[in-house]
């Protein structure tokens, strides 16, 4: 997508989108005042994207042990800013505690290290979140299996996950992240939500209902290095 150099590369593997409507009023004060919600039909979204990374490096140099496999799982929302479509994340959450420490430098990346675990039984599989610290507790756990067959992505499902740029706030100034992909190749899924503690900031009854689901086998992503807006 672009010929700038970029920094790291990675798989993604069994990504799994779910998404739920929200009221615009309820996201736009947990954004930076520079960002604007990106809308679909006058709605507000709120995504939790898992999936499993595999093969991560940097340019020009091999996987590092204990750095190149790991289970994430974002907590994002939808945004412009100026001339650009992207993604505002409010975590990253990362099974990897080394991954999770060296992405936090500079106090920008909004990562976290929490329990992340992956079950298997046939072509169901769970992802089972914990994330704990002092004043705060959130869990997720979602069951799901995907169905044999591509979809057609309609003008809904490219502007959930045809997303290049992303943003985050450091303390002073706009950060943006650029990646590049192949465009996603989705799958219908069966998901199931068992238990909902994310987003604790939304008053909306996330917590109780089935999201939007879709699934993708995997993509290779680079990732560029961070560019501070002006």
């Amino acid at each position: 997508m672009w010929k700038k150099p970029w920094l790291v590369t990675q798989k993604w593997q069994d990504v799994v989108f779910l998404h739920w409507p929200i009221a615009p009023h309820e996201l736009r004060q947990h954004i930076p005042k520079e960002l604007n919600l990106d809308l679909f039909e006058n709605k507000a979204w709120l995504g939790i994207v898992l999936f499993q990374v595999k093969g991560n490096r940097l340019r020009f140099m091999p996987p590092f042990p204990r750095m190149s496999s790991f289970l994430q799982i974002n907590v994002r929302t939808y945004v412009t800013y100026k001339e650009r479509k992207g993604i505002y994340f409010f975590n990253s959450d990362v099974g990897s505690a080394v991954i999770a420490q060296i992405a936090s430098l500079g106090h920008f990346l909004p990562y976290r290290h929490a329990e992340i675990t992956l079950g298997r039984m046939r072509n169901i599989r769970s992802i089972l979140h914990n994330y704990r610290t002092k004043k705060a507790y959130e869990s997720f756990h979602v069951t799901f299996e995907p169905m044999a067959g591509e979809i057609e992505n309609h003008a809904f499902e490219n502007w959930l996950v045809e997303r290049y740029h992303s943003w985050m706030k450091g303390k002073k100034n706009l950060i943006r992240v650029d990646i590049s992909h192949m465009p996603w190749r989705l799958q219908r899924v069966n998901a199931f939500v068992e238990m909902n503690t994310m987003a604790p900031f939304i008053k909306s009854a996330i917590q109780d209902n089935q999201p939007i689901a879709y699934y993708a086998k995997s993509r290779t992503a680079r990732i560029f290095p961070p560019i501070l807006e002006t």
